[in-house]
């Protein structure tokens, strides 16, 4: 820490008793606030002072120890930035946590089939693991919730499937006759058992396109201005068969499947060279949930259909774009909608879509989780918003888009933020990630690949083996998904000053969950400013002296240290979270 003072007199003869006050105390006490109002009299007294004799000089050092004193029981501490208080409330009860997850797709599907088996356990420890080290440090982020990707077989189909790169193709377990092939997908199933193993509590099954041989073009992508399902009207049922057939080979596997998601951001075109997709309206988007709920629940299986995986959570809230797949909250849920599905079968009461492109600027942030929980809240109350797929897409201020990697704090805070948006706006019960894993130059994973000897501008040597790079964002995500457990409610976390949210999104966010069986509590505090900051809690009632902190920042991977409960020192462009049993 630093020195507290930093005496010096050598200003007193040239800027007189002023810069005799300002240099003898130390910074962060002549710039408070609170002893603004005195500087005039310490002034006087010190312009006094250096005109006469030294015996003077004690009063006045007396005086100045006097306000250190109180500026540091008052909170303010050298080198600390400001303070604030925040109060929890936790009889203010807001939603249930579901999960925090990510995705498989693509390059897990030669990670978990090719790689070194040490290697494919150290990635799955840091996106599952909730063991700790010797010193308490977390080996991984205990996501509890993995996404598998369904393939359509643009694999098998290689260049002919129009998709330019093999790590966006994916394999599928329908054979051209109509067979089964359980052997595909190693890679993606090494990963759901991998999850499993380590205790994520959800698998969600999810497709981007119907299999090949169900689709109008014979490819796992649409054609140029189709902006309806790429599906043969005679293959909807049998693409409902399709799904319900694989979740019930992973149920006999030990892996089932919580959910299944069967169309993916429908509002999208999806006619170019880039992955497996398709375009969706509302009324088919309805007739798949229909037809595979019900092949979900005559077979018995305990899966549910869970939608719409909208583009952006815009869709979801009001009417916009081309292909009628908008204002799905109400397409979907209102029951006098001609596309109501509550009453189908073997379905989720969620509605799923991803934050992209609502992030910026702060103020549309706020807005579009504002207008989202409201709809909710107007068409069904008990309905739960999933934010189901996020990466860095945009570019401003803050990011430089998706392009070129940025393994430090600055993706993992802009990331942080919109999760804190997400659960205290738009109230969403879970969150996921797009990547788990990647080897491309982009920011759209967790983990990161290279090449064996340096950085790959290649990907496929990958396909074998390489290094494993995590990256700050890994763990700043793990300051939620670590701690904040499925069935914690979200509690009140209120400002003392009453910060907005947008003035709290350029400062310090905090968001609190407890547990109310065992009592823990868990308060995440991210600190987007270039100083540290103090945060002053009250209302928790932690029991004990201290609780446990884990913080990441520039220096720091979710490590483990121990704070008061009443006084948490969050370091600059950090996320803490702290831990402790609430009485």
């Amino acid at each position: 820490m630093r020195s507290i003072f930093v005496v010096s007199w050598r200003t007193r003869q040239r800027s007189g008793g002023a810069g005799v006050a300002r240099e003898f105390m130390p910074r962060f006490l002549s710039d408070s606030p609170s002893v603004s109002m005195l500087l005039p009299f310490i002034t006087r007294r010190a312009r006094w002072d250096s005109e006469h004799s030294l015996l003077w000089r004690i009063p006045f050092v007396t005086l100045v120890g006097w306000l250190v004193g109180v500026s540091i029981l008052a909170g303010v501490a050298p080198g600390w930035g400001s303070s604030m208080g925040i109060r929890i409330d936790v009889k203010d009860e807001h939603q249930v946590i579901h999960s925090f997850g990510a995705s498989d797709c693509w390059t897990c599907q030669f990670v978990g089939k090719n790689w070194p088996i040490e290697k494919r356990n150290a990635i799955a420890d840091l996106l599952f693991s909730t063991a700790t080290d010797s010193s308490g440090n977390p080996k991984g982020i205990g996501l509890s919730m993995w996404r598998v990707n369904i393939g359509a077989g643009s694999a098998e189909q290689g260049d002919a499937s129009k998709i330019g790169s093999r790590w966006h193709r994916a394999e599928c377990f329908l054979n051209a006759d109509g067979t089964y092939d359980w052997t595909k997908q190693q890679g993606e199933q090494w990963f759901a058992k991998a999850a499993k193993a380590r205790g994520v509590r959800y698998l969600l099954g999810f497709t981007n396109s119907p299999p090949v041989q169900y689709t109008l073009n014979g490819i796992a992508h649409a054609d140029p201005g189709r902006t309806a399902f790429n599906i043969r009207p005679d293959a909807l049922p049998k693409f409902a068969d399709f799904l319900a057939e694989v979740a019930a080979h992973f149920d006999k596997a030990g892996i089932p499947f919580d959910y299944i998601s069967p169309i993916n951001e429908p509002q999208h075109a999806w006619d170019t060279d880039k992955q497996e997709a398709s375009p969706a309206n509302n009324a088919e988007v309805f007739e798949v949930t229909r037809l595979v709920g019900k092949a979900l629940h005559d077979r018995g299986l305990p899966a549910k259909v869970a939608i719409a995986e909208a583009g952006s959570i815009d869709y979801l809230a009001y009417a916009r774009g081309h292909n009628r797949a908008s204002d799905q909250v109400k397409e979907f849920w209102d029951p006098s909608s001609p596309h109501y599905i509550g009453s189908v079968p073997n379905v989720a009461r969620v509605i799923s879509g991803h934050s992209y492109f609502t992030t910026w600027p702060i103020s549309a942030q706020i807005e579009a989780r504002e207008r989202l929980r409201k709809r909710v809240e107007q068409i069904d109350p008990r309905l739960a918003f999933w934010q189901s797929e996020f990466c860095i897409l945009e570019s401003n201020d803050e990011t430089t888009g998706g392009g070129g990697r940025d393994l430090g704090m600055n993706t993992a805070l802009y990331v942080a933020r919109v999760i804190h948006s997400d659960l205290t706006i738009a109230d969403a019960t879970q969150w996921s990630w797009w990547l788990g894993v990647s080897g491309h130059d982009f920011k759209d994973s967790l983990v990161y690949l290279d090449k064996l000897g340096g950085a790959s501008s290649d990907p496929d040597p990958l396909r074998s083996d390489g290094t494993v790079v995590p990256s700050k964002l890994l763990w700043a995500m793990g300051n939620f998904s670590r701690f904040v457990r499925p069935g914690m409610v979200r509690v009140g976390a209120t400002y003392d000053d009453h910060r907005s949210p947008a003035d709290a999104a350029s400062t310090v966010m905090a968001s609190a969950y407890l547990d109310k069986k065992t009592k823990r509590l868990a308060i995440v505090l991210i600190n987007v400013t270039k100083e540290d900051q103090v945060v002053k809690l009250s209302g928790a009632n932690f029991r004990g002296k201290t609780v446990d902190s884990y913080t990441t920042s520039a220096s720091s991977d979710l490590a483990k240290g121990s704070t008061s409960p009443c006084e948490v020192r969050v370091p600059a462009r950090s996320v803490v979270t702290v831990v402790g049993a609430a009485r």
